[in-house]
């Protein structure tokens, strides 16, 4: 991509010198945009199992999806190295990472304990509105089931979690759980094809939302341990049907 023309008058720096400024991190702009774009959708694929675990990641087929150059993709292999998605080896190549299989019951923890305190509190100083904006989620989980449509039935679900956050007045709650989740979500995409799973999770967050309605804080806190917890006896299912995607 060509320079921009930048005119020149006395007091201007060189274009030589304007060419060599950078934002922190030492990447020109335009290039980090493009690396972000790529990390952004890569994560995205990998966490939906559009690329499953193991899977190669070939520079070269990267650089035709993405319509961009080598060196955006390889900036986005490295930072998604450094979340835990993407394993490189020099001379063999670059892979989606296995899951962790050993890592999973801590994450499911993390997120218990973070959620089941939001829950709690949502129930306790939870309003009319704010039972409806957590019904209207359920309500786009139903449609979605209706019409097969698992990833809008993910996004519904990953905004039930979000709103519960945002409810009980602290929003950050839900980045340190989606930090926390990042490999649950991989299993959880890959339980959604099981018939009767999206109804269970309907069923799940319609028994949490009916507690907070009744302002039942301990009866919000149980169900919403165990919503989150149905994923540690399908974790032995999937380990088993799919040894290769785990570690």
């Amino acid at each position: 991509m060509s320079d921009t023309t930048i005119p020149q008058d006395a007091n201007a720096e060189s274009p030589r010198r304007e060419r060599r400024r950078q934002p922190l991190g030492g990447i020109p702009a335009g290039r980090s945009t493009a690396a972000s774009m790529v990390q952004d959708e890569l994560r995205r694929a990998i966490l939906a199992m559009e690329i499953v675990p193991g899977a190669a990641l070939v520079e070269k087929e990267l650089t035709a999806r993405f319509g961009t150059s080598r060196t955006p993709v390889r900036e986005a292999l490295i930072r998604l190295k450094e979340e835990g998605f993407v394993e490189i080896f020099p001379q063999a190549g670059t892979f989606v990472a296995r899951i962790p299989a050993e890592a999973i019951p801590e994450a499911v923890f993390i997120r218990q304990a973070l959620e089941c305190a939001t829950v709690e509190l949502v129930a306790r100083i939870g309003t009319p509105e704010a039972v409806a904006i957590l019904d209207d989620t359920i309500a786009r989980q139903r449609a979605a089931l209706e019409r097969g449509d698992q990833e809008d039935f993910h996004l519904a679900d990953e905004a039930f979690h979000e709103a519960l956050a945002g409810l009980a007045g602290y929003p950050g709650i839900w980045k340190i759980a989606q930090a926390a989740k990042s490999q649950i979500d991989r299993c959880r995409r890959m339980t959604l094809p099981v018939p009767g799973r999206m109804a269970m999770v309907i069923r799940e967050h319609s028994s949490i939302v009916d507690a907070i309605r009744r302002h039942d804080g301990p009866a919000a806190e149980v169900a919403m341990r165990q919503h989150l917890g149905t994923l540690l006896p399908d974790l032995v299912v999937l380990q088993d049907r799919h040894p290769d995607y785990f570690i």
